[in-house]
Parts: C-alpha cells; structure tokens; sequence
C-alpha cells in the first residue's frame, strides 16, 4: 500500500526521472533566442565594459599621481637660502635683546 504522504524510494525516483523529463522538454521547446536582441546586449555590454575600464584606468592614474606628490621630496635649500634664513634667525635674536 502507497501511502500519498510516505512516497516509497521507487517513486520518488520515478518523479524525479519524469520531473526532469518535463524539465528537458520545455528547454527543447523554447524558442531560439532572437539574433538581434543578443548582439543589442552584447553591445551594451561592451560599453558598460569599457566605461568601467575607463573607470579603472583614471582611478589608478589619480592614485599613482596622489603616490608621486607624497613621494616627492623639496629640494635642498641653496646656499644664499640657507644664509638668508641664518641671517633672519640672528636678526629675531638681536631683537629681543
């Protein structure tokens, strides 16, 4: 006796076996996709592509360029800067006297 709500391991394999029977089927049937329409996606999927590498590409640019301005090191002060800023701190030093 098959009980509705205790499926026996045979039945269950069998609407298992018949479910994708149903399932092969309707692929099979489906109609094929429209020529058109696919190469319309494919190019609106080229674009977004090549947006987003645009993207990518000045995003890597600012930071390489933010990376150079932190790297860069101030010249050395010349000689006539270094006397002039020598002279300024002897000047401050006689004012306060």
């Amino acid at each position: 006796m098959n009980s509705f709500k205790d499926p026996s391991f045979q039945d269950r394999l069998g609407s298992a076996a018949e479910a994708k029977k149903k399932a092969l089927e309707r692929l099979r049937t489906r109609p094929a996709p429209d020529e058109k329409a696919v190469a319309e996606r494919q190019a609106r999927r080229s674009e977004r592509e090549a947006r987003a590498a645009e993207k990518s590409e000045a995003k890597q640019a600012a930071k390489a360029a933010e990376a150079a301005a932190a790297a860069a090191v101030p010249a050395p002060p010349t000689d006539e800067e270094r006397k002039a800023a020598r002279d300024a701190r002897y000047a401050k030093r006689k004012a306060r006297k």
